[in-house]
């Protein structure tokens, strides 16, 4: 058997080695676009700071780890896939023939358009030459000014301001991490980085950025929406990802926003599957396709679409939607339905001068949805209650009058349900596909 793995991130890495596990003998190529060693683009932040060398961010560290299992590492991108013959082509010229191929192809990051986005100093923070760039120029006392404050924005906020930069966070939403924390949530974490030196700006638009000698040397003038023009050494654009499809064009492979894959992670195209950020798997709580673009969901599907490719028929049952970020030491979280549901009720614990934020979402007497502001105590509670489905009977109405009696609740009703599996309405859609 022949296997063709497009994509070295933690997908790819977790399929290839989960075929080899299975299939002692098959032929494995892992095809890795970034010219690097496979590697962890959420690493890159430790890079930046230095908390960890370049060889830190790799997926394995044994230089011979692929060597060992088989697997042959062949640095290149995708040209186009020939499906009708099992060809890909890459962009070196090389043609891949195979009997299964995966997509991990995973995303790439959207640059807005800005006039002045492609000018000297303004980069993306996606891979470790964006990494190595942005070491040339952030620094102590460096002014620097980071476009958008989403979830991967955060991170990257966090390394820059232990480099010693002088940072402005310019958001176009009304709060930082608005598609993963809602008001209360968000506007905490706003407070929080301000608190700590970070200048934040919530509801303004980058409309240009301009350069050249006449600008303090090689510094850039950044034009805000509010009429300011801040200075800066370095500009860095976390403006979101989009999935890189481009190269499935007359493939036959169905793209929606991501690969369209059905419950073994398919595509529309026999003998090719798809996993991690570039494809809508399941999401849990809906039990329909959704982009869940984070690093646990990609491993999930890795090792889901491995085993299939290598014979092991396995369905995804579907990912939970599960958000945990730190930044400068406030950890805020949120799992599933986090934004509740209609006709659902709601439960808040609210510490605004501790930064503490506990708020429980509920479907009849099923946890569905969470956040969670400066508290770590409740997270593997929360992803166990809300991925279960339990149902929690005369606990709901407890926690819904103190929240904080999380851990009791927890322990009751997983006696109650110890042999007890995934009951929830998240699994319905599923379980009912399969029955047909």
């Amino acid at each position: 058997m022949n296997y063709v793995i497009l994509g070295a991130g933690p997908a790819g890495v977790t399929a290839a080695e989960t075929i080899r596990q299975v299939d002692k003998t098959g032929s494995i190529t892992l095809v890795s676009g970034d010219g690097e060693p496979p590697y962890s683009r959420m690493a890159l932040p430790y890079f930046l700071h230095g908390d960890i060398k370049e060889q830190g961010t790799y997926l394995r560290q044994q230089p011979n780890h692929y060597d060992s299992l088989g697997i042959t590492v062949t640095l290149a991108r995708a040209g186009g896939v020939d499906s009708s013959n099992r060809v890909l082509h890459l962009s070196n010229g090389e043609a891949l023939a195979y009997d299964k191929l995966l997509i991990a192809t995973g995303a790439s990051p959207v640059v807005p358009p800005i006039p002045g986005s492609n000018l000297e100093g303004v980069h993306t923070c996606w891979t470790l030459a964006d990494g190595r760039e942005i070491m040339k120029r952030a620094g102590k006392g460096q002014n620097v000014v980071l476009v958008g404050a989403g979830f991967i924005g955060s991170i990257v906020l966090e390394a820059l301001h232990l480099m010693g930069s002088n940072l402005t966070v310019v958001e176009v939403a009304p709060r930082m991490v608005a598609r993963m924390l809602d008001e209360t949530a968000g506007g905490m974490l706003g407070r929080w980085c301000t608190a700590k030196g970070v200048k934040v700006l919530t509801s303004t638009k980058v409309e240009r950025i301009t350069g050249g000698s006449g600008i303090r040397g090689n510094e850039l003038a950044v034009g805000l929406s509010n009429g300011d023009t801040l200075q800066a050494k370095l500009v860095v654009l976390a403006a979101g990802v989009r999935s890189n499809t481009g190269f499935l064009v007359g493939s036959g492979v169905a793209v929606r926003t991501g690969i369209v894959v059905n419950e073994y992670l398919e595509t529309t195209v026999p003998h090719i599957y798809a996993a991690g950020d570039c494809c809508e798997g399941v999401d849990l709580s809906t039990g329909k396709p959704d982009m869940l673009a984070i690093q646990p969901v990609a491993v999930e599907h890795g090792r889901i679409a491995g085993l299939n490719m290598a014979g092991v028929r396995t369905r995804h049952r579907g990912s939970l939607n599960m958000n945990v970020l730190e930044t400068m030491g406030l950890i805020s979280s949120s799992f599933g339905l986090w934004q509740g549901v209609p006709g659902g009720d709601t439960a808040r614990l609210v510490d605004e001068a501790g930064y503490k934020y506990l708020k429980l979402n509920f479907e009849g007497d099923q946890l569905v949805g969470a956040q969670c502001v400066g508290l770590t105590e409740h997270v593997g509670m929360l992803r166990g209650l809300i991925q279960t489905g339990v149902h929690l009977g005369e606990w709901k109405q407890r926690l819904m009058e103190n929240p904080e009696r999380l851990r009791e609740a927890y322990i009751a009703t997983a006696l109650n349900s110890a042999h007890a599996g995934p009951v929830g309405p998240h699994v319905k859609t599923p379980v009912a596909k399969e029955a047909a």
